[in-house]
C-alpha cells in the first residue's frame, strides 16, 4: 500500500500527526505488506500553523500513483479550496483507492468534486462550509462513504486512523494498534460507516 501525505502551509499538524501515528502501524507491524509513505507539498518545505517547518519528499507528484492520500485540515483549507491550481493537483486522486482527509481538508475533496453525492464530516466550525459539497454532513468523529474517509476536528485524527485500519484489517489487529498508541478511546468491533455520533448537546458544550 502506497500512501501519500499532503502538506501545505497553515495545516494543523496534529490533523497529520494522529492519522499517520495510526495508520503507519500497518507497516511496521507487518501487517500489510510494501506499506510506503511519502510527504507530498506544493512545495519543497511547508510550514504549519503554528510555525513548524516540514520538509515534502516530492513536490506536486501525480496523486494517482498512491492507494492512499491523506489531507489534514487548518485554517488555510478555507483558501486553498479556491486556490485552482492546487484543486487541480488535488484532483489527480480521482482514480486512488482510498481519499482521507481530517477536519477542514474535507473541504479540499469537496471543491475536488470528490464529495458529490456523499456522506461526509469535518470540523464542527466548518459544517456549514463543507454543506455545498456533499449530501449530507455527518457530525461524528469518522465517516466512510465508498472510497472516502473523512473525519472530525483535530483530535478525531486518531479516531479516524484507527477507523481506516479496522476498515482495511479487523477488530482484533486494531486493538493491537491500539495498544502501540496508548490510545483506550476507540472502540473497536462497530460496524457501520459511521464512527462516533456526535450527540448534538455535547457539541453544544
Amino acid at each position: 500500500m502506497r500512501m501519500a501525505f499532503v502538506l501545505f502551509d497553515g495545516m494543523t499538524f496534529m490533523d497529520l500527526a494522529g492519522f499517520y501515528e495510526a495508520i503507519t502501524w500497518l507497516g511496521i507491524m507487518k501487517i500489510k505488506e510494501n506499506v510506503t509513505w511519502r510527504f507530498c507539498a506544493d512545495q519543497p518545505e511547508v510550514k504549519d500553523d503554528r510555525g513548524l517547518k516540514v520538509k515534502a519528499d516530492l513536490v506536486l507528484p501525480p496523486l494517482s500513483q498512491f492507494d492512499l492520500v491523506f489531507l489534514p485540515g487548518g485554517m488555510a483549507t478555507r483558501k486553498l479550496r479556491l486556490d485552482d491550481a492546487f484543486v487541480e493537483w488535488i484532483r489527480t486522486a480521482e482514480s486512488v483507492p482510498y481519499k482521507v482527509s481530517v477536519c477542514t481538508g474535507a473541504l479540499l475533496w469537496g471543491a475536488a468534486g470528490f464529495l458529490e453525492g456523499k456522506r461526509a464530516t469535518t470540523n464542527p466550525s466548518a459544517y456549514d462550509l463543507l454543506v455545498p459539497y456533499c449530501a449530507e454532513v455527518v457530525k461524528a468523529r469518522a465517516v466512510r462513504d465508498g472510497d472516502t474517509f473523512t473525519g472530525g476536528g483535530v483530535t478525531a485524527s486518531v479516531d479516524l486512523g484507527l477507523f481506516m485500519v479496522e476498515n482495511l484489517t479487523d477488530p482484533e489487529t486494531v486493538r493491537q494498534v491500539q495498544k502501540k498508541l496508548v490510545y483506550p478511546y476507540y472502540k473497536a468491533g462497530q460496524t457501520g460507516d459511521v464512527y462516533g455520533q456526535i450527540d448534538p448537546q455535547e457539541e453544544e458544550r
